[in-house]
């Protein structure tokens, strides 16, 4: 599932190439919004808030777009193919004299008025890349359910808005503790906040997320997709815990020789 960064950088992607110049072309392949043209309006611009996008237009209108599992946008100078993936699978296209953007898989597709982007987005807690980052009610969410497992709580939108499960994996990493550990009793929990906003912030204009400080590909990152393999720090062999297929829980990832806490769950 793409994170905030890449949303992040997503958004600035779709900004640059639609901005500013108004629509020559509005195709939205969802039935709700088969009827929709949008042809001949401005954009006004693209934002991220968490891993929502929202791409507004001048008339007060909002389209509200998320990736979730493997959506993606795709931009394309005029002209050029289209290369996101089978015609079937494209359920968004923004183009203008210029540019094209191309939305392949988008599980969220939706038109809203700008004024009420609250009813898509007003539930996430503080965004970790937007400018209401307030690390202080971000922490204080984050600790309501003291007794919530910490990757539980990381993952919840509502707590601060932005961590994925790669994020999940590594701050865990970083704080020495297992996923499973109620937040509640995680040393300093204040240090996995101001981490998640050093990592986001730090990966958001690259493509190769690291969080090992190493940017050669395959030790970017300390135990995330690292499973059977030794520990970057101790050796030890990160394992992973696959949930069954009833649960909504993620796959998860840790090292037993550097994270201290509970095991996980049985299936």
């Amino acid at each position: 599932m793409p994170e905030g960064d890449t949303v992040w950088r997503t958004a600035r992607q779709l900004d640059r190439a639609l901005s500013g110049a108004p629509l020559a072309r509005c195709d939205l392949r969802v039935p709700k919004l088969a009827t929709v043209d949008l042809t001949g309006r401005e954009v006004l611009e693209t934002v991220a808030r968490g891993k929502h996008l929202l791409t507004r237009f001048e008339g007060g209108l909002t389209l509200h777009s998320h990736l979730r599992m493997d959506g993606a946008w795709r931009v394309y100078a005029s002209g050029r193919r289209w290369s996101g993936g089978p015609g079937h699978q494209i359920r968004a296209v923004l183009a203008t004299a210029a540019q094209s953007a191309v939305g392949y898989r988008l599980p969220v597709l939706e038109l809203l008025r700008t004024a009420d982007e609250d009813g898509a987005v007003g539930h996430l807690g503080p965004d970790l890349l937007g400018p209401d980052w307030d690390e202080a009610k971000a922490l204080s969410r984050l600790l309501a359910d003291p007794a919530r497992p910490v990757a539980e709580a990381l993952l919840d939108q509502r707590n601060l808005a932005g961590i994925g499960n790669v994020y999940a994996a590594e701050l865990c990493f970083l704080g020495r503790v297992t996923p499973w550990l109620p937040v509640g009793e995680v040393p300093s929990p204040g240090r996995l906040t101001a981490l998640a906003k050093k990592l986001l912030e730090v990966n958001k204009a690259r493509t190769l997320r690291v969080t090992t400080g190493d940017v050669r590909a395959g030790r970017n990152l300390w135990v995330y997709g690292r499973a059977g393999k030794p520990c970057p720090r101790c050796g030890t062999t990160v394992r992973t815990w696959v949930p069954g297929p009833s649960t909504t829980r993620r796959v998860a990832y840790w090292c037993p020789g550097c994270q201290t806490g509970p095991p996980p769950p049985p299936l």
